[in-house]
């Protein structure tokens, strides 16, 4: 296959994998911003410590990460089919990103919070400072480069797994890395999908290391 015929097929293959990387992202922080922020405070050392609580979103948050996204891909199609009407595809793939991308956002949100001065957060205590407050106006403003890469870590073990769902026709890049690359022995096909998979890496850590340097030197 010439390179001018595969052109095509690898933009739209590219804007596949960035609009499932990047809505996956937004949604996994919609499911594990609020997840990491409960994991924080209802820890033994957080604001409002509720160790049944903690113990039993920890275990959800464990045993989601712990199955392998491939093996998670086939798991929930069910689900998947039900909630787009198909299990396979660029759209269809988004649901499992979400399910895998959750819970790792979670541990991360709940690492960086953590990270936080004690002092700082005592301070905001004996101010008399709600739970809330507390959460919006002083952890996850003083995290906030921290959470920032946290985003860029996400992003790249997104495009990971985006890749991966080419497998079971999840659309992208990984998609055409299997269909034309492997099955009809396509080496410069796959070679070519590999290099763009790089590139858009580093693009999104270029971007995210960019945006939270700046972030950080604000605070200074």
């Amino acid at each position: 296959m010439q390179l001018t015929d595969i052109m095509p097929l690898l933009q739209e293959g590219t804007v596949d994998t960035l609009r499932m990387v990047l809505i996956s992202t937004a949604l996994g922080y919609l499911v594990g911003l609020p997840l990491g922020v409960l994991l924080t405070i209802t820890s033994k050392e957080g604001i409002t410590p509720h160790p049944i609580m903690y113990r039993i979103l920890d275990l959800i948050i464990n045993i989601t990460r712990s199955v392998p996204f491939l093996i998670l891909l086939i798991l929930i199609q069910p689900m998947t089919k039900l909630i787009v009407g198909k299990s396979y595809g660029t759209t269809a793939t988004i649901v499992p990103l979400t399910v895998a991308a959750s819970p790792l956002i979670a541990r991360m949100v709940e690492s960086s919070l953590k990270e936080v001065d004690r002092g700082v957060i005592e301070a905001a205590q004996s101010l008399g400072a709600s739970h809330t407050t507390i959460v919006c106006k002083v952890l996850i403003p003083e995290a906030r480069t921290s959470l920032l890469v946290g985003v860029t870590i996400a992003l790249g073990t997104i495009l990971g797994y985006s890749a991966m769902a080419g497998i079971i026709g999840g659309g992208g890049l990984g998609d055409i890395a299997i269909r034309y690359g492997y099955y009809r022995y396509e080496t410069g096909v796959m070679i070519i999908t590999v290099v763009i998979l790089v590139l858009l890496m580093q693009i999104l850590q270029w971007l995210g290391m960019l945006i939270s340097g700046k972030v950080d030197r604000r605070r200074v």
